[in-house]
């Protein structure tokens, strides 16, 4: 077993277990943000059906669980055929782990422009309703129902998201 296969197979198990954070988390507390979105919906006169209506989910429910449980369960995967030295480790690892660092990308760049998606998607609807939607407060009430330290997980998995699969690329690269 190579030394270099062995980092790159702990750093992927790494971004796995950073895939796995958010729905587990979502799972646990994300009836509660519903429940405060809803709340600062019937607060702002719209109805609390709009969350609904529109998709939008702070559950894990839906893709925001089987979307970072697959690549979980890909990156472990693919951490195994490292750690076991298979010959198909280091090639997929370039691929795959190059697309979980730019998947993860989309990811952080979706949270940062959450407010103007919502608009938007409230915009598209044409629904005076929708466009009269304090979105910032909406979002801000389901986030603080989430636990204080729930932003620095966000930032804890981004940093071992990011972080894992470059040393994964990079070891398989210097192995290579």
């Amino acid at each position: 077993m190579n030394a270099l296969a062995t980092v790159a197979a702990g750093a992927q198990l790494l971004v796995a277990a950073a895939f796995v954070s958010i729905p587990v988390l979502r799972a646990r507390v994300g009836d509660r943000a519903k429940v405060a979105a809803e709340a600062e919906l019937r607060r702002q006169g719209a109805r609390d059906t709009v969350l609904e209506e529109n998709g939008m989910r702070f559950d894990a429910g839906g893709h925001e669980t089987w979307a970072p449980v697959s690549i979980a369960v890909l990156v472990a995967a693919l951490a195994a055929l490292n750690f076991f030295g298979s010959d198909w480790g280091p090639l997929l690892t370039w691929i795959f782990q190059s697309l979980v660092l730019l998947g993860n990308g989309v990811i952080l760049y979706s949270q940062l422009t959450a407010v103007q998606s919502v608009r938007a998607a409230f915009e598209r609807k044409g629904d005076p309703t929708l466009m009269r939607i304090d979105v910032p407060a909406l979002l801000k009430a389901a986030e603080d129902a989430f636990p204080s330290w729930t932003r620095v997980l966000t930032h804890v998995r981004h940093t071992a998201v990011f972080g894992g699969s470059v040393l994964a690329v990079a070891v398989t690269a210097l192995a290579a």
